[in-house]
């Protein structure tokens, strides 16, 4: 009786369709024509197996029914039946073709990235994500959120039911225009990563020196999360990915804050500072970057940031970018390969040194350089220089970065 009931709250659970929904025993619709195939695809290949396993499993529960020894039922002695072995090899195979076939042409659909609207490079780190926008020329890096990765910590106090969406926020979200294919080039700077928002479809790997591509196109706007889908080290699971999409003039009203053309193309006006941009070309010529400008003292030759202000703005980027792998408190994670920054040689000892490792980067500690403007990294800087118990007393300033560029 007891197996019974538990068939039973089985049953009632798969026929309450807005619970089972609640309890996301399903994949997701999704909001692109690509996720509502595939969503469409999966449920065609789920019911084909649910007949299948009706006829297989209704045929074996009425012969030990029907044919049980208490009836006095004897077993028939046979051995070869060319009908029976011809049935059950053409009938598998018609129905593989006929699974094959449509899902043939949603794989094929899937992987089609031409006639894109727009084009994001996607980097993974250990553990965040750097989104650069090709067409545009905006730049940023996106990692957890500094209200969830304070909750995380041992012993924080924090409860994560009162951090809205823990472990699924980040500081900079992912921007893209609705109704606009997006093609992602997907490759990772350290380990394998992997790019999956379940409602945007498609999940792919992230391997350093591959690029792969993937694609959608979201028809409604929205905020839509997901997560690196691969074991990509001991912060794998504060790595979330979060898509914003929004309409076209709200995303180029954000190209235009964040330093990009929303006409595609990049500029170079270094005289107007209305335009918040800044293009420097390497020496080849085989790159262009574009760094958002900084308003407000020090940045543009109005004289020098006061340490209080650099210290403060440091302390807000080192806890978004920063502490993450090198721990709130200066810590670091030197089991992990992410050294302290109290009483370290970089934050204490030379500080062209220190500038250009957060410019070019080392290891699994990325390259900021295109990243993240003057005035961030002279405050970044300066915070990691006099906080920890540091006390170097040094003043980092954007002309210093910039002259380091």
């Amino acid at each position: 009786m007891k197996g019974l009931s538990y068939l039973a709250a089985a049953l009632s659970a798969v026929i309450a369709g807005p619970a089972a929904a609640e309890w996301g025993l399903n994949m997701p619709k999704g909001v692109t024509a690509m996720t509502r195939e595939i969503y469409g695809l999966h449920m065609l290949i789920f019911w084909i197996c649910v007949a299948i396993g009706v006829v297989v499993f209704g045929a074996m529960i009425y012969s030990l029914i029907a044919h049980r020894k208490s009836r006095g039922v004897e077993a028939a002695q046979f051995h070869e039946s060319t009908s029976v072995e011809i049935a059950w090899t053409i009938v598998p195979f018609v129905i593989l073709i006929g699974m094959a076939i449509p899902a043939a042409g949603t794989l094929i659909r899937v992987e089609d990235t031409s006639n894109s609207d727009m084009t994001v490079r996607v980097t993974g780190y250990q553990w965040m994500w750097q989104y650069e926008y090709i067409d545009s020329g905006v730049n940023i890096y996106s990692r957890l959120a500094q209200d969830s990765n304070a909750a995380r910590q041992l012993d924080s106090g924090i409860d994560p039911n009162t951090v809205d969406n823990y472990l699924l926020e980040v500081d900079n979200r992912m921007v893209v225009p609705v109704d606009q294919k997006v093609r992602i080039l997907l490759t990772a700077d350290d380990v394998i990563h992997a790019w999956w928002v379940p409602e945007l479809g498609g999940k792919k790997d992230a391997i350093p020196g591959f690029i792969n591509e993937m694609w959608f196109k979201a028809e409604e706007t929205g905020v839509y999360r997901g997560q690196c889908s691969e074991l990509c080290g001991r912060g794998h699971g504060f790595m979330p990915i979060v898509v914003e999409v929004v309409s076209q003039d709200e995303f180029d009203a954000w190209v235009a804050e964040n330093g990009g053309d929303a006409a595609g193309t990049q500029t170079a006006d270094a005289g107007d500072a209305a335009s918040a941009q800044e293009t420097a070309s390497d020496a080849g010529g085989e790159s262009t970057q574009v760094a958002e400008a900084d308003t407000g003292g020090g940045d543009a030759g109005g004289g020098d940031i006061p340490m209080d202000t650099l210290m403060s703005e440091g302390e807000e980027i080192y806890n978004s970018q920063c502490a993450a792998c090198h721990q709130a408190d200066g810590s670091g994670m030197p089991a992990a390969g992410f050294p302290a920054m109290k009483d370290s040689e970089i934050a204490t000892g030379s500080l062209d040194t220190h500038i250009d490792r957060v410019l070019n980067g080392k290891g699994a500690m990325p390259a900021y350089k295109d990243g993240m403007s003057d005035r961030k990294i002279a405050a970044v800087i300066t915070f990691e220089r006099n906080a920890f118990g540091n006390d170097t007393g040094d003043v980092v300033q954007p002309s210093q970065i910039k002259a380091k560029r």
